[in-house]
């Protein structure tokens, strides 16, 4: 049975939300779920922007029929062509064979390489700026390529002043029946997922997503559509402003988070040991996250928010614990700038986790390394202790 909601009255939701699905990108866990989000705006020619993942096609489909109500389908925008998004492209032109396809020469190229219909007579190619009139409705199309796939573009309703923003704004979670970030404690139950979702999805391009901003600065958007997520129709500046922060990689809070990779839980200790003497030097808000039992898309989502950094690993076969080198590979690849690191590495017979760590880290953009190190043999000793204290005092000095 449909379960459509009317964002105006005459732009429909069509989306719906996945709680079956338990990894995303078949990579991420999204034990909350996640939303497909769909739009259809109804003039004198009907306008569907994007369409679901094959999870939620059953429903969709029921959705688009009864939002049409009758109606035809004149054109469906592809924002973005990732399958999760655009897998039921092939039977929504089975069912309505007369739509036209709107996307650009990216977004083609890429429907011929997943799908084999005849694409070619459908198609409707746009570019940076151009307009579409459906009736009483204006639409216009802006690039925003790798954000997160070099096709991505958006769509803005200049008669709504609603902005199709594809990946961009998304989130994980699935609904709950509110649709409207104004309906949900977002900050509260939202937020992480939300910044989980942008620093492993779109985070490795910075550059690209503030080129989209600025594109935003030009547009005058009361009503925020992404195609994960809720739908922002207020407050929308403070959630752009937290894609400004994540786009130019800037701390959202001075605080500090520890991961440490443990084998026999003396990595671990030392972990604990400076997270305590940060705290009673008064450092507030601290996390740790042992990395064999945190998937690293929540701590780089934590990395993305925080000022500090401190990693700490055993030694594994003359390498980085496995686990803490998938989580600093995650950290690297995802194009991390701007923050304060520490290291802290273990090892019995030969210790080489941190400048291994190092080696990872030191060539990413305005990191600053400490100088204070900590290097353990087997489990920390009484003298080593000092050590400790002295990395908590440079860290809290640099946090000033």
């Amino acid at each position: 049975m449909f379960c459509t909601q009317n964002i105006t009255d005459d732009i429909i939701f069509v989306g719906g939300s996945d709680r079956r699905l338990s990894l995303f990108e078949n990579a991420i866990p999204i034990p909350n779920g996640i939303t497909y989000n769909s739009y259809i705006v109804l003039d004198e020619k009907t306008i569907l922007l994007d369409t679901v993942d094959k999870a939620i096609s059953a429903l969709f489909f029921e959705n688009v029929a009864h939002a049409l109500n009758g109606k035809k389908l004149d054109y469906v925008v592809i924002n973005h062509m990732e399958p999760d998004h655009a897998a039921t492209l092939e039977e929504l032109i089975l069912r309505y064979p007369e739509v036209t396809i709107v996307g650009n020469n990216k977004t083609f190229n890429m429907i011929k390489q997943f799908f084999t219909f005849d694409i070619d007579s459908r198609m409707h190619l746009v570019k940076e700026g151009d307009v579409l009139s459906t009736g009483a409705h204006s639409f216009s199309f802006y690039m925003a390529p790798m954000v997160h796939w070099p096709e991505v573009m958006v769509t803005y309703d200049a008669t709504s002043k609603a902005l199709f923003t594809a990946d961009a704004f998304g989130t994980f979670k699935a609904f709950s029946g509110n649709i409207f970030a104004d309906q949900v404690n977002f900050e509260r139950d939202w937020l992480d997922e939300s910044r989980r979702y942008y620093s492993n999805i779109v985070g490795k391009y910075g550059m690209q997503t503030t080129n989209l901003l600025k594109k935003m600065d030009t547009l005058d958007v009361q009503l925020l559509c992404p195609l994960h997520g809720p739908i922002w129709r207020e407050n929308i500046s403070w959630y752009v402003n937290k894609y400004k922060k994540w786009g130019s990689y800037t701390p959202e809070d001075k605080t500090v988070v520890i991961a440490y990779g443990s084998i026999y839980g003396n990595t671990e200790n030392a972990a604990h040991i400076l997270a305590n003497k940060l705290s009673q030097k008064g450092i507030c808000n601290i996390e740790m996250y042992d990395t064999s039992v945190t998937h690293p898309s929540y701590i780089l989502s934590e990395a993305f928010r925080v000022s500090h950094l401190v990693f700490a690993s055993s030694t594994y076969n003359g390498e980085i614990f496995q686990t803490m080198q998938t989580l600093l590979h995650d950290v690297v690849e995802h194009n991390m700038q701007n923050r304060t690191v520490a290291f802290i590495e273990n090892g019995t017979w030969a210790p080489q986790s941190g400048k291994k760590m190092k080696a990872l880290i030191e060539p990413l953009k305005n990191m600053t390394i400490l100088d204070t190190s900590v290097s353990i043999k087997s489990s920390v000793k009484t003298e080593q202790l000092n050590l400790i204290d002295a990395l908590a005092t440079q860290i809290v000095e640099s946090l000033k």
